[in-house]
């Protein structure tokens, strides 16, 4: 399966937030097995994910918010 991201800078949003999680987690099974939320996320327009309260900064955390909550 392939997919197209059209925003650069979609890995480096998803190893920045699983480095802020600190050491013991292996980023790459999880996000191989969301990509596909992950893809679509990033094929939103700016302003469909802000009618959605998020911008792309927070699709890392969205996707994954049920292995790891914030606050």
């Amino acid at each position: 399966m392939h997919f197209r991201f059209p925003e650069p800078g979609w890995r480096q949003r998803l190893d920045t937030y699983f480095a802020g999680l600190g050491q013991g987690v292996n980023a790459d099974p999880l996000i191989r097995a969301r990509l596909g939320e992950v893809a679509g996320l990033e094929a939103l327009s700016d302003a469909e994910l802000a009618a959605l309260g998020m911008d792309r900064s927070d699709i890392p955390a969205r996707v994954f918010k049920d292995l790891f909550p914030q606050g």
